[in-house]
């Protein structure tokens, strides 16, 4: 069944209706498909969109088994979906796409940590944390400065902590409530970036990227494309995703986050098996969106193209925009019209919250962040954050 493709006027599945989800809907239903989704909330965002809802928990199997009814072929908007979720709808003969494998492994940092080393690609040094009997050793292996993770959920810096010297690691640790965690020696990077695999059905591989990613309070808050390090890095970067993708198997879309340090060397943080925040620019910016990419490797179509033609810049809109009221959309917008606005259709702003995203196309990547940079801060007062000199110059 691994090249069943679906046809325009199927319903694809999907398993969570939140921002992912509604620009995954809005993508599948141009070319021509419907999209169920199984999300706990009726009017979540892929539901405002046209997904016909299905009112349920990711892990409950009566609401798994009302996906299966409708859908032939059903993708995930998150990681942490259960894969015990995916074994059943392959009981009932869904295609999955991705499988278990990647979301199994990038569900808990110990085994993710594991299979990169077992690729050889270049790691932070690391230790695991199950027991205090683990602090004393992970204190010598990885060193100080140190990042203690837990294994298991946590994104946008939740579910971590920074530790500077050993007298400090238990109480980190406890704080933490104690559970199973990875510990990761800081590395002093120069650039954050990411990298987009896209491999369909027939092992086609594709790549957006790599971005240059800039967080702030471990948010992303603004991503340009094309990453500005040169072609080396490219070619290492896309090396490092062909190794992860093609050692699981991983049919679908595929993150690599990534640290550039000062030496020029890259390492790897984190993986995310879909779509990604760094890759919202696609929808204008790339021949075929993050989107649209995710919905045909799901019908068993061809990747599609991923070129670009001019720089782009995507700026975060976190729920700190609506602090001084509502923002004064017709005013930002008018004072740049090629500046795109996506909202996504959450009803409560809160602080540190995804609201929605900017994106603008320039053949000047400094232009095209400085007239994010503009539209944003005319929104609220918050503005992107400082930039030290240049902030295009390697």
């Amino acid at each position: 069944m691994q090249g069943v493709t679906a046809r325009p006027g199927d319903r694809l599945g999907l398993i969570g209706g939140g921002q992912l989800g509604r620009m995954f809907t809005q993508a599948s239903m141009s070319m021509g498909f419907r999209v169920a989704v199984l999300d706990p909330d009726p009017d979540c965002p892929a539901a405002q969109v046209g997904a016909q809802p299905i009112l349920g928990r990711w892990d409950d199997p009566a609401a798994i088994d009302a996906l299966a009814s409708l859908c032939s072929h059903v993708t995930v908007e998150f990681e942490n979906v259960p894969a015990r979720a995916l074994f059943r709808l392959q009981k009932h003969g869904v295609l999955t796409r991705p499988g278990w494998q990647g979301l199994w492994v990038s569900q808990n940092r110990i085994r993710e940590k594991r299979f990169l080393s077992s690729l050889g690609v270049p790691l932070p040094r690391w230790g695991v944390v199950r027991s205090e009997r683990d602090l004393a050793g992970v204190a010598v292996e990885v060193g100080f400065p140190m990042i203690l993770k837990t294994a298991s959920e946590g994104y946008d810096g939740k579910g971590q902590t920074k530790v500077h010297e050993a007298p400090a690691l238990a109480e980190a640790w406890a704080k933490l409530g104690r559970r199973p965690c990875v510990a990761e020696s800081v590395v002093p990077f120069h650039a954050e970036l990411s990298i987009i695999a896209a491999r369909d059905i027939h092992g086609n591989l594709a790549y957006y990227g790599p971005m240059w990613n800039h967080h702030t309070n471990h948010i992303l808050d603004w991503t340009i494309h094309p990453a500005p390090f040169g072609p080396v890095t490219t070619v290492e970067a896309r090396g490092i995703a062909r190794k992860v993708v093609e050692a699981l198997d991983h049919v679908g879309l595929m993150t690599v986050e990534l640290f550039l340090t000062g030496d020029g060397d890259l390492v790897v943080n984190e993986l995310a098996p879909r779509p990604h925040n760094s890759g919202h620019w696609t929808i204008e910016g790339a021949t075929t969106s993050q989107f649209e990419q995710q919905a045909r490797i799901l019908a068993g179509m061809s990747v599609g193209d991923t070129g670009a033609d001019k720089p782009a810049c995507m700026a975060n809109l976190l729920g700190d925009v609506w602090a001084g009221g509502d923002p004064d959309w017709a005013g930002a917008l008018a004072n740049d019209r090629g500046v795109k606005l996506h909202l996504y259709g959450k009803a409560e702003p809160k602080t540190g919250r995804k609201m929605g995203h900017l994106t603008v196309l320039d053949d000047d990547p400094r232009q095209a962040l400085a007239r994010v940079v503009a539209v944003r801060n005319s929104l609220s007062s918050r503005g992107l954050s400082a930039c030290s000199g240049d902030p295009i110059q390697p």
